[in-house]
């Protein structure tokens, strides 16, 4: 009997194993530690590793590798699929070995320990900035509820608030005040956090070749540029743009069958962080490309056709669209390793 493969279950302290031999039948099973399953590795020979893409599935998938382990890591929602009657950590490694062998199921990039903190930071500022509008929308609801409504906007209307909660004949009662002061004390210092943040993340991509190539993209900046450069292992696992625009959730979903084709809205898979990111893009594409026809100056190619589709199909759908459109660009820039051209726009023949 040779092992040739393990499906590994992975968990936070207890690790499932299915073992199988060179014929995919599973010979062995093993419920281990993670100091057991450490011992397990250390003085075996090179197999075949399948491990789910989920959390520290890159990290194992480093340790493995260097171990001279062939380490793939599948995504989850694939392998559920071979997940048989119910749902147990058995069931679950086994499922690893069966979808392992299923050759339309491309493994995952194994991100380096760069990448993943990049990622980190990311993860870091998104919270915060979730934070910050949480705080910021209760105290302006607070203050709604005693007759003081601010305009909108994170700046202007929110200054406001602060002149009503710090004066001293404003009509918020003194027991709330102090609290307020407190919460606006935070709101100030989450706001400091997230412009240091910005800081490291522009530092980075100062120094990042791929960061700099795709800042040149219209829509893509220095958030942008970082938050692609820590998610995507590897841009030449994406055999073209449309499946790295797929991977992103921003190609139709279909409903077809036979003669009849359906495409739907967009699938929203993938990543929603890197999603939202090009979709305000997008937006930015389009404010800019207003700015230029009012300011009288002449229109790229990407600006026209994106003011040709809003045209179409109005702003949000067409900034969806621009999404699309500069997730492909940032594939062929980034696979083909040439900056973006600014071009004038094609002239149609009548």
């Amino acid at each position: 009997m040779q092992i040739t493969t393990i499906g590994i279950d992975l968990a936070k302290n207890v690790f499932e194993l299915a073992v199988a031999d060179e014929a995919w039948r599973v010979v062995d099973r093993k419920r281990l530690s993670r100091a057991q399953l450490q011992r397990y590795f250390h003085n075996r020979e090179p197999v075949h590793v399948v491990m789910e893409a989920c959390g520290t599935g890159h990290y194992w998938g480093r340790w493995l590798t260097e171990r001279g382990m062939k380490v793939s890591l599948l995504p989850p929602h694939y392998v559920r699929a071979y997940v048989r009657r119910n749902k147990t950590d058995q069931a679950d490694a086994t499922a690893l070995l069966e979808a392992s062998r299923a050759s339309d199921i491309l493994p995952v990039q194994i991100k380096s320990i760069e990448q993943q903190a990049l990622q980190g930071v990311h993860r870091v500022r998104a919270a915060w900035r979730t934070t910050l509008t949480s705080r910021i929308n209760t105290v302006r609801g607070l203050c709604r509820e005693f007759g003081i409504v601010a305009p909108k906007g994170a700046k202007r209307g929110f200054d406001q608030v602060i002149e009503h909660i710090s004066s001293d004949t404003s009509e918020i009662p003194e027991i709330i005040r102090a609290v307020l002061q407190r919460m606006v004390e935070e709101i100030r210092s989450i706001k400091e956090r997230v412009r240091q943040v910005d800081a490291e993340l522009g530092a980075v991509a100062a120094r990042t070749q791929v960061c700099e190539r795709l800042q040149k993209i219209p829509g893509v900046g220095v958030i942008a540029a970082t938050a692609f450069a820590g998610s995507v292992g590897d841009i030449n696992s994406f055999r073209n743009a449309r499946r790295f625009a797929s991977w992103l959730g921003l190609t139709p979903r279909e409903f077809s069958s036979g003669d009849v084709r359906r495409l739907g809205s967009i699938s929203k898979c993938g990543d929603r962080y890197l999603r939202m990111l090009l979709i305000h893009g997008g937006r930015a594409v389009l404010y800019s490309a207003d700015c230029a026809q009012i300011g009288g100056r002449p229109l790229d190619a990407l600006r026209k056709w994106a003011l040709q589709v809003r045209a179409r199909v109005g702003h949000n759908k067409a900034a969806v669209a621009v999404a699309n459109k500069l997730a492909r660009l940032v594939w062929a820039t980034w696979h083909r390793q040439r900056d973006f051209e600014f071009r004038a726009p094609r002239v149609v023949s009548v």
